[in-house]
This record gives C-alpha cells, sequence and structure tokens, in this order.
C-alpha cells in the first residue's frame, strides 16, 4: 500500500480534486459554528496590554438551529412502495435514530455547506455512519453530483507522554461500466505529531480499532455511490468549480462581527458602568483608635466586597470631594444597532423579519398572519428540501443495494433481493408543513373542493393527513369496507367515502 508515503494536507494526494482553500473555508465556518474566536486585545488603563474573551450572540448557531428545525423534524415520514423494502428500510432508519441524527447534522452542514452519510454492514446489520463537512473530501465529481470521495476520520492517543494524532483515509472511488458499476474503497491509515498534518502511513494494524479492517474492498453491480451527499441550495460562489455547497457562514462573516463586536461592546458597558463614587484619598484614612479594642483602629466600615466608592486626590482647593462618577448606559443604542445587524443577517440567509430579531408584534398576530410572515422562510425552507428529498431518496437506494449483497453478510445470506437497475424504487417523502400552512384552513378549503368533485380522495388524505400512497390505499379500502347505506347521500359524500363516481383516484 506505499507505506512511508507522507501528506501535510488532505489536498496533497494526487487523487483529490479540491482545493486547499476549500478545506480551510470549513474549518473556518465550523468556528463561526462553534462561537469560537480569537481573544480580543486592549490596553488598560495603566497602559498594559491584556486580552480576554469576547462576548458573543452565537448567531451562527441560532440561525442554522433554526434553519434545521424547519426544514426536518420528527414529523417526516420516509416511505417504499415496495412493502418488505418499506420495512427494512424504516427498522434500518429507526435503529440509527435517523430523524434525531438527521436534524443535527442538517444543523452543521448548514453552517458549513454540506455532509454525507455512508451506509455499512456490520454484525450483519446495514448502520449509518455520519460525516461533516470538515471529514468529507471529493475527489472527482461533475457538476450534477459527487460520486468518488475521501471521509476522514481523526483520533488521539498518547504516545510516551506525548499526543499523536491518526487519521484513516477511506477512499471511496466509483466507476461506471455501462450499469455494471463497482466501488473500490481503501483504507490508508497516517500518523502525525502535529494536529496540522496529515501526517505518515502506517499499517492499519496499528490501531486496534482498525486492525480487522481491510485494506481494499470492492463492491460490484451497485446502482451509485455508498455515500449520499447533501448540498446546501445555491452555487459556491467562493470557488465556482468546488462541487461543494457553501454555509450560511462564508457571504455573511462581515455581519457576523458586526453582530458580535456590538455585543462584545454592549456586554462591556455594561460590566464596567457599575455605579463608582469618587472620593478624597483622607476619607478613607483611619482616625483615632478605639482603647482597648485592637480590632477596631478607626477604620469607617464598608462591606468587603464594596467597589462603589474610589479613592482620588485632593481638589485644587484642598477641601475633599465627593463626585458621582457613574454613566447613563446606552441601551437603546446598543439594541437598536445589534437589532438592525440580525435583521441584516436575517435577509441575506433568506429568514423572514423577526425570526432571530425581536419583533414585539410577533405575540399579537394571528395564525394566518405569523403564516403570511413566514413566506420567506418558507421559500428558504422549500429550497433546502429539495436537496434533502435528494439525498434522502439517495441513502435509501444505497442501503437497499448494500442489503443485497451477500458476501457483506457473514451468514452468506443479504436480507433483500432486488434489481435495482430494472426495478428502481419509488420513494415517497412526506414534510410536515405545520408550521408554515395554517392546516385548518387548507383541511377546510380541501373538503370544500373534494365534495364538489374536483380532488381525488387519495389526494385528500396525502394532502391533510401525510399518507404515503400505500396508506391511502388502505384508508380507502377500510372506509369502502365501513362505510353504510349510501343510498342516502349525495354522490360527493359517497366519493368521499371510498364510493366509485367515475372519477379517477390519481
Amino acid at each position: 500500500m506505499g507505506f512511508g508515503k507522507s501528506l501535510a494536507n488532505i489536498t496533497d494526494d494526487p487523487r483529490v480534486n479540491l482545493p486547499a482553500s476549500e478545506i480551510l473555508r470549513i474549518r473556518e465556518d465550523l468556528d463561526y459554528y462553534a462561537d469560537v474566536f480569537d481573544n480580543i486585545k486592549f490596553f488598560n488603563i495603566l497602559n498594559q496590554q491584556q486580552s480576554r474573551k469576547p462576548s458573543t450572540l452565537s448567531i451562527t448557531h441560532q440561525a442554522s438551529r433554526k434553519l434545521a428545525s424547519v426544514i426536518f423534524n420528527e414529523q417526516v415520514t420516509v416511505s417504499v412502495a415496495d412493502e418488505p423494502i418499506d420495512d427494512f428500510v424504516n427498522q434500518v432508519l429507526t435503529d440509527n435514530l435517523f430523524n434525531l441524527k438527521y436534524e443535527e447534522y442538517l444543523e452543521t452542514a448548514i453552517a458549513t455547506g454540506g455532509f454525507a452519510i455512508r451506509p455499512y454492514v456490520d454484525n450483519n446489520q446495514v448502520k449509518l455512519a455520519w460525516v461533516r463537512a470538515d471529514q468529507f473530501v471529493p475527489l472527482q465529481s461533475n457538476t450534477n453530483d459527487i460520486q468518488s470521495a475521501v471521509i476522514v476520520n481523526r483520533t488521539t492517543r498518547s504516545e510516551n507522554n506525548k499526543m499523536v494524532w491518526y487519521s484513516l483515509l477511506e477512499f471511496h472511488e466509483f466507476h461506471e461500466f455501462d450499469g455494471l458499476n463497482t466501488e473500490t474503497i481503501t483504507n490508508e491509515l497516517y500518523r502525525s505529531e502535529d494536529v496540522g498534518e496529515i501526517g505518515q502511513q502506517v499499517n492499519l494494524t496499528t490501531l486496534d480499532n482498525y486492525a480487522n479492517l481491510p485494506e481494499q474492498v470492492v463492491i460490484s453491480d451497485i446502482v451509485r455511490p455508498t455515500f449520499a451527499y447533501f448540498k446546501t441550495p445555491g452555487k459556491n460562489n467562493k470557488s465556482i468549480e468546488s462541487p461543494l455547497g457553501i454555509g450560511i457562514v462564508e457571504n455573511n462573516k462581515n455581519v457576523i462581527n458586526a453582530i458580535n463586536t456590538a455585543q462584545d461592546q454592549f456586554y462591556r458597558e455594561v460590566k464596567l458602568g457599575k455605579r463608582r463614587i469618587a472620593i478624597d484619598g483622607s476619607l478613607m484614612k483611619p482616625s483615632a483608635a478605639h482603647s482597648n479594642d485592637d480590632m477596631n483602629q478607626g477604620y469607617p466600615v464598608f462591606d468587603a466586597d464594596d467597589d462603589v466608592f474610589m479613592q482620588v486626590g485632593k481638589t485644587k482647593d484642598g477641601k475633599p470631594i465627593i463626585e458621582d462618577l457613574t454613566n447613563d448606559i446606552r441601551v437603546n443604542q446598543y439594541s437598536d444597532a445589534i437589532q438592525l445587524f440580525i435583521r441584516e443577517f436575517e435577509n441575506n440567509i433568506g429568514l423572514s423579519q423577526g425570526t432571530l430579531s425581536t419583533d414585539a408584534t410577533k405575540s399579537t398576530k394571528t395564525a394566518t398572519e405569523v403564516v403570511s410572515d413566514n413566506s420567506d422562510t418558507y421559500r428558504t425552507r422549500s429550497s433546502y428540501i429539495t436537496q434533502v428529498e435528494k439525498q434522502i431518496k439517495e441513502l435509501i437506494i444505497s442501503i437497499v443495494q448494500l442489503a443485497t449483497k451477500t458476501e457483506l453478510f457473514d451468514n452468506g445470506k443479504a436480507p433483500l433481493t432486488i434489481d435495482l437497475v430494472n426495478q428502481p424504487l419509488d420513494i415517497n417523502l412526506h414534510f410536515d408543513d405545520g408550521v408554515f400552512v395554517d392546516k385548518d384552513k387548507q383541511l377546510e378549503e380541501d373538503l370544500k373542493v373534494a365534495m364538489a368533485g374536483f380532488m381525488p380522495k387519495k389526494q385528500f388524505l396525502k394532502r391533510n393527513y401525510g399518507l404515503s400512497d400505500d396508506d391511502a390505499d388502505d384508508w380507502l379500502k377500510e372506509l369502502q369496507a365501513e362505510a353504510p347505506d349510501t343510498d342516502n347521500m349525495t354522490s360527493q359524500q359517497t366519493n368521499l367515502l371510498g364510493g366509485n363516481d367515475g372519477s379517477d383516484d390519481e
């Protein structure tokens, strides 16, 4: 495997087709997401240089969290037309806590530009590996999709009282041959004593975790790569040729910095704006000591924690002074500045006004008005959902194709048997739009249209109850079986109960 090969950066490998600037960009985006910023340096009243941690609003995390929660949540359902495959896929998703994990990783992807999911077989079970943007590097790609990539997993270990970093590079190379596609997975382990370098290649057996990991695996007769990549919508304007997405950070660093600067200055003004009273130093000097009382030497009695009074020199005329030095805190000015920058940030990332900024009138609005106000967020959400659907459907195909490979299972029995080339999967995803759609209003309007005979009953059930095609068919069969005598019903009512008035269900 060419032991002795050394890599300073992942982009030094000739198989990697990505500018090094993209790696640095993603690392900086993660710092913004984690709210990690350099300390602020300043000079104190003694002209001594000091440093302190900045006070920030963690606005990147807030925005990513908000978008992730409205794009994907526990109400999302996945169904496959073939019932055995549907049961298998949903069991895999349930066992891997898919809904919970997906929302978490989508949150980081919104900040950094993307993430990947890789299904694999372990102990005769299909499991999911979640890959952050900083762990996923394309090898070859076209403008529409990434078909080959390297996944980086880093671990640390103490050796001879020294911290050492190990990087497992998992190369996935997809090859297309007239429908008989293959994917070659190559595992390489590198050791480095510098956190900023990949290091020197070593044997996989160096770490117990990878001792049984094969150096190379070839998976044949597959329709797509074994990983599924999510890319944030929109063009990567920082690297036009890069297939990676770009997160909400990259084009908004200036406004995020402005928000944090205003917040930090406001916090400092509050902290340093405590009450201060300047008094002459002579007022703090002891008077005559009390006789036979060693503890009381004549000092005025103040609380030990009192920091209101400050000793200063005498005035020019020699008289003691007492002067209140407290300044008013500019609450309104800073609050207005912070909200202005937050609204600018909302506009830039496609969130409706008041999503992150303060809107005092929002609590008094009706449900319909809130739905209207969320129109910008809804349009942004729709763009993201297109990419989410693409990734999840590709993931399901990858899960199913792995589940058909007998060589990946110890008992030699594959859970599924299907020809994906000639039998493509019919996958349906349903996203809950309750935050953006007045569900009661929609149900009322759809009911009128269905009663008038202009909406198929199957579509009525799917739209208003989130049913898949199969579930909607089951409902209709049960309705037909349970329907009472329909002689006294209108044709529209009979149709809603599953009767046939000559219109198509589809």
